[in-house]
């Protein structure tokens, strides 16, 4: 995809809530006609940074330029920003149609002109014939396209979506991510996007940028951010990931798990720490003779598509994903192909993720909790 010319420039910004650092002096350029997806944990920042782009808050530190001037202390209602929240804040009191006709009004637009784009708008978001109905009366994927609707009926340069479809059920939120690409294809207008949810920012974005404790991790097209990640977090935030520690003996050879494996990478200083991310879709599981590891299957289960294998060699738990079935408790080989292989630098991040990165020690231990007196069990949010 050609890349727009800029229309968004977040240069050095910087915000502290409480004093603690909420954002840590994050770049970011966003291009016009852009689909762009903030994602990260909850508390990493990108809801900031969603805010301070529209003007509801204010950077410590820092310049926001909008089509290449300065807007840090332009309010909310001069910026050329519409926002559709994760509630829809829709009227209560108003129809579909006076909804969505509300900032034409308050603009004192005349009525046909109004008729006109309200129906344009109603058109775009498969909801003609629901002009005189109730808001109360609407399900949430359509409460959901009026909000949208009546966000983009101003002709805004940008639209800002904090998780809206966080309250929808998974089909809807699966149509919705659908729907929303189409509409932001036929109007050109630069969606700017807020989510938590991996999936989501790999459906709908041109550009994805990862975001963990107030910073920016990386940035990439959904195919670059999950097959070439930057770090041990992007690795295992996005998708599941089999992460170990390994070697660079040289350009195309390194070395894990004990043994010395061909890949892709280079560039790397010889016999540098480094850390392997293997996608469980690209392990093959074989007879133990042809395989490069040997270990044993410790769980299985059936994913529909797919069966999810755990297999434990030297203490480390791998994850792979295959369509044929394996017995739990059997010894088994892997074969892992040279692009199955992805080295990366060594981060803050490494050696803090663990096995696969669904994989928690929580769960083998959750027994542990019958055994603690009633008085001493915590809950944290």
């Amino acid at each position: 995809m050609k890349k727009e010319s800029v229309l968004i420039r977040l240069r050095g910004i910087s915000k502290s809530f409480d004093g603690e650092t909420v954002l840590d002096n994050i770049d970011l350029d966003i291009h016009d006609k852009e689909f762009i997806t903030l994602l990260g944990p909850s508390g990493c920042g990108k809801t900031t940074t969603l805010r301070i782009i529209g003007g509801f808050e204010t950077p410590d530190s820092g310049e926001v330029f909008f089509e290449g001037k300065l807007i840090n202390d332009l309010p909310p209602y001069r910026r050329q920003v519409n926002t559709v929240f994760q509630r829809y804040a829709l009227f209560p009191h108003l129809n579909v149609f006076e909804n969505i006709a509300f900032g034409l009004r308050i603009k004192k637009l005349c009525e046909e002109e109004i008729r006109t784009r309200v129906k344009e708008m109603l058109a775009l978001v498969n909801l003609r014939g629901f002009e005189k109905r109730h808001v109360s009366t609407l399900s949430g994927g359509q409460q959901q396209r009026v909000a949208i609707a009546r966000a983009l009926v101003n002709n805004p340069k940008v639209l800002l979506l904090d998780e809206p479809l966080a309250a929808l059920d998974l089909k809807l939120r699966k149509d919705m991510q659908n729907e929303l690409k189409n509409i932001q294809q036929k109007t050109h207008i630069t969606f700017i996007y807020v989510t938590h949810d991996q999936e989501e920012a790999l459906t709908m974005s041109d550009t994805v940028v990862v975001m963990s404790e107030g910073r920016i991790q990386q940035i990439g097209s959904p195919v670059d951010i999950y097959n070439e990640p930057v770090n041990a977090f992007v690795a295992d935030f996005i998708g599941e990931s089999n992460i170990l520690d390994g070697v660079m003996l040289e350009d195309y050879k390194t070395k894990f798990s004990g043994q010395v494996f061909s890949c892709l990478d280079y560039g790397f200083e010889k016999n540098e720490p480094v850390d392997i991310v293997i996608r469980p879709e690209d392990v093959d599981v074989v007879p133990v003779e042809r395989g490069m590891l040997t270990g044993k299957v410790i769980n299985v289960t059936f994913k529909g598509v797919h069966y999810e294998v755990i297999v434990e060699i030297d203490g480390f738990k791998w994850m792979i994903q295959t369509t044929d079935y394996v017995a739990p408790e059997a010894t088994v080989g892997i074969y892992i192909e040279p692009d199955a292989i992805h080295v990366m630098k060594k981060s803050q991040y490494s050696g803090k993720i663990g096995d696969y990165s669904s994989y928690s020690e929580e769960l083998e231990h959750l027994s542990d909790v019958n055994e603690i007196p009633p008085a001493e069990v915590r809950y944290e949010e």
